[in-house]
């Protein structure tokens, strides 16, 4: 799905008046009430770009889409039984692969990213039940999805957009009087894993809730989606990615090797065969795609 940091958006126009190309990227975090069951929301806006291919890469977030004008059109999916198709509104889980999205020149929308801990509480099931699958909003939020893309497309504006956000999805959880939540081992298992950028072990998991690796795995795996040692590789592999990109976006870049080691990586081959895994390309040609230069 579209992966965006906080930044501003840019727009001109030519000698002959016509608009050129707009870029909008924004990122906020949600209302307090919010932050344990969601990580971000990130609008997205462009408009006069040339079409391209963009992957949707593997996260340790659960991706819920709520585009604005024009569909969100994916050609791949993660599962590659699911059929390529148009969404307004998308729910997608867990996974390992890349999803493939196009557009035309235009898209626009709202990404909320949010934690599988929260999936319980504002969509009523684990995170473990969409694993590897991208899922229509109304199939996962019944008439909820349509309220929220109507309430976005009301409004004029980021913040505007995010306070309906806010206002919306905490009324949904205060609506739920008792939401059910992951049993306490695998909520720790799980913060464990992120607050080491996935540098911890099975054993070290199992070791810190006092259960087997065993039995850790196949809860961890349910509540979740991925089994322990997948969700470590995705945490490391998504810091990565994010250092990479900010690497490419600014003047102090790093190199792959540089990025590997800082990322628990053995070597920066260690690290080009995990991105082909996740990614489906190497980390240049990754690079090349989003940012239209090699590293």
């Amino acid at each position: 799905m579209p992966e965006q940091e906080a930044g501003q958006g840019r727009m001109g126009r030519n000698r002959t008046g016509r608009e050129e190309a707009v870029v909008e990227f924004v990122r906020r975090r949600p209302a307090s009430a919010l932050r344990p069951l969601i990580a971000w929301y990130s609008g997205y806006r462009e408009a006069g770009v040339p079409p391209r291919r963009h992957r949707g890469l593997p996260s340790p977030y659960l991706t819920m889409i709520i585009t604005l004008h024009d569909p969100l059109v994916i050609t791949a999916h993660p599962d590659p039984r699911t059929p390529s198709g148009t969404y307004d509104t998308l729910v997608g889980g867990l996974h390992t692969t890349p999803a493939l999205i196009t557009h035309d020149g235009r898209q626009s929308g709202v990404q909320i990213a949010l934690t599988p801990l929260g999936a319980r509480a504002l969509l009523g099931l684990p995170a473990g039940e969409l694993s590897g699958l991208d899922l229509d909003g109304a199939d996962v939020l019944g008439r909820l999805a349509a309220e929220l893309r109507e309430r976005l497309l009301e409004t004029d504006g980021w913040a505007e957009r995010f306070t309906v956000l806010d206002r919306v999805l905490g009324r949904v959880l205060a609506a739920t009087v008792r939401p059910s939540s992951p049993a306490p081992e695998v909520a720790h298992a799980w913060r464990l894993l992120l607050a080491t950028d996935g540098d911890t072990s099975v054993a070290d998991l199992a070791e810190h809730v006092g259960w087997s690796t065993r039995h850790l795995s196949q809860r961890f795996r349910t509540e979740i989606g991925l089994g322990p040692k997948e969700a470590a590789r995705v945490v490391r592999f998504d810091r990565a990615r994010w250092m990479m990109r900010r690497s490419a976006e600014s003047d102090d870049q790093r190199t792959l090797a540089e990025i590997a080691a800082a990322c628990g990586y053995y070597d920066q081959a260690h690290l080009a065969r995990e991105f082909g895994a996740f990614a489906g390309c190497p980390p240049s040609q990754w690079l090349a795609e989003e940012f239209g230069q090699p590293h």
